[in-house]
């Protein structure tokens, strides 16, 4: 019988935790030493007693039952475990499906530096290279921005936000040709970030100013358009009369999701 993948989800998690109390000393952990262990490492009872958990409810994760601890319990854990930052991003992988509330890695270089040096390198490019954050916002954008979309370097900071842009500047409908059909793709690609980020503050209440703003994002959101990671084509009205048809793509990567980095190429 195959196993559902949030099955094999909490098998891998109850391996995983398994594997790393047997790497944690009872010295390292503050436990004074006491009658002879028959394994290294603490005793669930001690983990669940220093994580300030039920030993039951420890017992029952390193069981792989079906029970969903809280982001708060799994750090807890993760604490008395004494596990790196990277192994608690992926014990959050293996309990929720994506890191909640990524910590910065000692020497890592924070994502919107990384985005922005990513852009840079496309600083002289014919075509236009963007990358923006969660809610929407330009982090950074090379010079044929201004001939595809618009000159966002003349924009207050505040209006810097594609979806925004796409959805209320008249011009975004004159540049894109095919608007009507790049609206509900752009709102379907971020409605499947909006839902794997939902616990963001504000993001919410973004989307709902935007369908309340826009008649065209409130019938492709409330239809539920989802689109997968894939590329497209785009249309653009250069601004000497003629059309241009351009690949778009859209680049995730670990080291600055969930933000994004948008490439064009010419079809």
């Amino acid at each position: 019988m195959t196993r559902e993948p949030a099955d094999e989800g909490r098998g891998a998690l109850a391996a995983f935790l398994t594997s790393r109390r047997g790497r944690v000393s009872p010295e390292e952990a503050g436990i004074p030493p006491g009658l002879r262990r028959r394994t290294p490492g603490l005793r669930r009872e001690e983990v669940a007693l220093l994580a300030g958990i039920s030993p039951t409810w420890y017992t029952y994760l390193e069981q792989g039952r079906r029970i969903h601890p809280s982001q708060q319990v799994l750090d807890a854990i993760a604490r008395v475990l004494r596990l790196s930052e990277d192994e608690r991003r992926y014990m959050h992988v293996l309990a929720f499906g994506s890191v909640q509330n990524p910590q910065p890695l000692e020497g890592e270089i924070p994502a919107d530096e990384i985005v922005r040096q990513l852009v840079a390198t496309a600083e002289h490019s014919p075509y236009p290279v963007y990358a923006a954050d969660l809610f929407g916002d330009l982090i950074a954008w090379n010079r044929a921005m201004a001939d595809y979309y618009a000159d966002f370097d003349a924009m207050p900071p505040e209006d810097r936000n594609m979806i925004r842009w796409l959805l209320f500047d008249p011009e975004a409908r004159r540049r894109l040709p095919e608007w009507a059909a790049d609206v509900p793709d752009i709102v379907g690609r971020w409605r499947a970030m909006v839902t794997a980020h939902s616990q963001v503050p504000g993001l919410l209440d973004q989307a709902a100013e935007f369908r309340r703003g826009s008649a065209e994002f409130a019938e492709a959101w409330d239809g539920y358009e989802v689109v997968e990671r894939r590329t497209r084509t785009r249309t653009f009205l250069m601004p000497g009369g003629h059309l241009v048809v351009m690949r778009l793509i859209v680049v995730h990567a670990p080291e600055f999701e969930p933000s994004l980095v948008a490439f064009h190429v010419p079809v």
